[in-house]
């Protein structure tokens, strides 16, 4: 009735569980979101920008690229001189120790050669001696210096200046004194008295190294915040890449500090929490009746936490442009399950959500949000699978002409025109069509049901419904009325036409079980005349749990078994009741015994359905059918009901009612209006 409020009592359990339901969400939400510090778009030098307009959007440096400093420190390696000490120590040591170790004079020489042999050592060692292996990575480039360190001066010297060990060993024996006697001195070893003297100073020459690496300029210019980077469509030029790349890594490094990852995950975690919440406030403000209802806050929710996850999975991966995501399968499926408003208002909620993680998020929410209205305007009322299709034809086009909007806008000359973005909003199209099976998910998932499968089970060709028109052909009949007057009366009130024509199809199935016992099965025989009122009372109540049971095996969904249950409410079986008081006055009536199991009707469908169905089984006992017979049987029946109060618990309001009455007594005079009888021809007399 118009005094019904949904929920008006909210507790704090009720906040809790929704605020619950939000931090969740908004957690889920941040979780998902990519911030590794990457970033999500790749140039290509001498190929096309493929993305928006790129803007500095702070200062930073435009580095060198690997390639160039690597030539420059090429450059500087050749100049650059690694430092050596010389050690006067090492000459005064090997010489005694060879003087030492031939005290008792060489073997078949004469004592003299051991003090040619040590003056030869001297000399060798004043020239300086290396080790092999260093001479040998320096040496191979006569150009190439070293620094000498000599107590506290270091001077330039060429490396071709010093002997390597080996060399060394070779150089003794060049002596024409020795040269003649090599074969009995080469048995004394004397390479044991040879080592190096000029040995490498490793901290010195990497503290030199780095000194003059670090001198290298890694930068080429600075980008300073504001300056036009690029346009889209343009070609990347050497120089564009290089601050491009110089961008990237210059933001990596940035996103790389712990205090800037703190403050990013707190601003992702605040901006997602400001759109949630408005989107929680605007269920709990203007539809209720969502609000309160676990399955259609887990499908919004879910709607948009699973497009989310697939936008953070495309932008973190780089597997292709988000928009060959189907984003505006949000709209339709609330579109269908729920409204217009609220498709719309989920839509925005999401796209705003999943923009936060692009590089360039304007035009991404300016062409889904078009595509996503396209989607609720072309898909009023989900009927016919060609619908899907047109859908996405036209949201595709709708996308595309809003891209090259911002094409032309952008664009100096056609020349700069580029496909991509077209191929990949057509792709976005081809996987919108996978929103029709994806439905029948959404139906087992979240327990809605579409107009396709109110369609598919309002077919008379269904075997519930083809085996009650053989077994209870009457109830099979009035069952059909029913659906017609309901669906009338939800089409003038902007009910649900569809739900409740079918929900009137099965709403007295449970007849099927003992048919004859119902007035329309009947044919002269009355099966209540060898039972009492409270038997017949129990066997006529007994058709709404039987149709529940029976419901239930066959899988209807629960939506349908609301019909069966609501259909007479918590109302009695008047004609069996009326007459067991009027035998039994003075008794005390046990009045469960005629009562309807119920619940009352608690959506307008179903109080729509209780009045088609009262008025339509009444109708059939008028004894004649005038305008104001049908118009008096209406206004009583349905005014009965107001006055039990079987519409307290649903919205229905009195405007509806009124509709309602209207509906119903003209399309009864039309149903039962006299047709003209068609007069005899006289033959002439003979």
């Amino acid at each position: 009735m118009s005094s019904f409020n949904l929920r008006e009592d909210i507790t704090w359990r009720d906040i809790l569980l929704r605020s619950a339901i939000v931090v969740a969400t908004v957690a889920v939400i941040v979780w998902l979101m990519p911030r590794d510090g990457r970033n999500y778009f790749y140039a290509e030098q001498g190929k096309p920008w493929k993305y928006a307009d790129f803007t500095a959007p702070f200062d930073f440096p435009i580095y060198k690229s690997e390639e160039t400093i690597k030539k420059e420190k090429d450059s500087l390696m050749k100049e650059y001189e690694p430092y050596y000490t010389f050690n006067k120590d090492v000459e005064g040591n090997m010489v005694r120790k060879f003087v030492s170790d031939f005290s008792d004079g060489l073997p078949g020489l004469t004592d003299d050669y051991i003090s040619i042999i040590a003056n030869r050592l001297h000399r060798i060692y004043q020239m300086g001696v290396v080790n092999s292996d260093d001479y040998s990575k320096i040496a191979s480039d006569t150009t190439r210096t070293i620094r000498l360190v000599s107590g506290k001066n270091a001077t330039s010297v060429p490396m071709a200046a010093f002997l390597s060990t080996k060399k060394a060993y070779e150089q003794l024996f060049l002596d024409p004194i020795l040269q003649q006697h090599r074969s009995q001195l080469q048995k004394c070893n004397l390479n044991n008295y040879i080592t190096a003297n000029i040995t490498y100073d490793k901290q010195r020459s990497d503290e030199s190294l780095q000194d003059m690496l670090s001198s290298i300029p890694l930068a080429i210019g600075v980008a300073q915040k504001g300056q036009k980077i690029i346009d889209r469509g343009e070609i990347v030029s050497e120089n564009t890449f290089r601050a491009i790349e110089s961008f990237k890594k210059e933001n990596e490094r940035r996103n790389s500090n712990t205090t800037q990852q703190h403050l990013t995950l707190l601003g992702e975690a605040l901006y997602v929490l400001v759109m949630i919440a408005f989107f929680t406030f605007y269920l709990s403000l203007f539809r209720k009746d969502y609000f309160y209802k676990a399955r259609n806050v887990a499908m919004l929710y879910s709607l948009i936490v699973v497009f989310t996850l697939l936008t953070g999975l495309m932008v973190r991966n780089t597997i292709a442009h988000v928009y060959i995501l189907p984003y505006a399968m949000v709209p339709i499926f609330t579109r269908v399950f729920m409204d217009s408003r609220t498709a719309i208002v989920t839509h925005l909620t999401m796209i705003l959500v999943c923009a936060v993680m692009l590089q360039h998020p304007l035009e991404f929410i300016v062409v889904e949000m078009v595509a996503g209205m396209a989607a609720v305007y072309s898909l009023r009322e989900l009927q016919y699978r060609s619908q899907l299709f047109k859908t996405a034809i036209v949201v595709t086009l709708v996308a595309m002409t809003i891209n090259f909007a911002f094409d032309l806008i952008r664009m100096s000359e056609f020349s700069e025109f580029d496909m991509s973005y077209y191929n990949y909003l057509i792709i976005n199209g081809l996987l919108l069509l996978f929103a029709y099976p994806l439905l029948y998910l959404m139906e087992k998932t979240f327990g809605f049901i579409s107009d396709i499968t109110l369609i598919e089970l309002s077919n008379t060709n269904n075997p519930l419904l083809r085996r009650m028109s053989e077994v209870a052909p009457g109830t099979f009949q009035h069952s059909i009325q029913v659906s017609n007057l309901a669906s009338e009366i939800a089409i003038k009130i902007g009910a649900k036409a569809q739900l409740v024509r079918t929900g009137a199809l099965y709403h007295d199935i449970g007849k099927m079980l003992n048919p004859i016992y119902f007035t329309e099965n009947q044919s002269g025989l009355n099966p209540h005349e060898d039972l009492s009122y409270i038997e017949s009372a129990q066997v006529i109540i007994s058709h709404v749990t039987e149709g529940l049971k029976l419901a239930e095996r066959n899988n209807l969904p629960s939506i349908i078994k609301d019909f069966i249950s609501t259909h007479h409410g918590q109302g009695k079986a008047k004609y069996f009741y009326v007459k067991y008081k009027n035998e039994h006055p003075d008794e005390n009536i046990d009045q469960l015994l005629f009562t309807y199991p119920g619940p009352n009707p608690f959506t307008r469908e179903q109080a729509i359905l209780m009045m088609a169905d009262a008025v339509e089984a009444a109708s059939r006992s008028l004894p004649d059918y005038t305008e104001k017979t049908i118009k008096d049987l209406v206004n009583r029946l349905i005014d009965g009901m107001v006055a039990d109060g079987y519409f307290r618990e649903c919205p229905i309001t009195f405007r509806d009612i009124t509709y309602a009455k209207t509906v119903v007594s003209d399309k009864l005079k039309t149903i039962y209006h006299a047709r003209v009888s068609y007069p005899t021809e006289k033959k002439p007399n003979r």
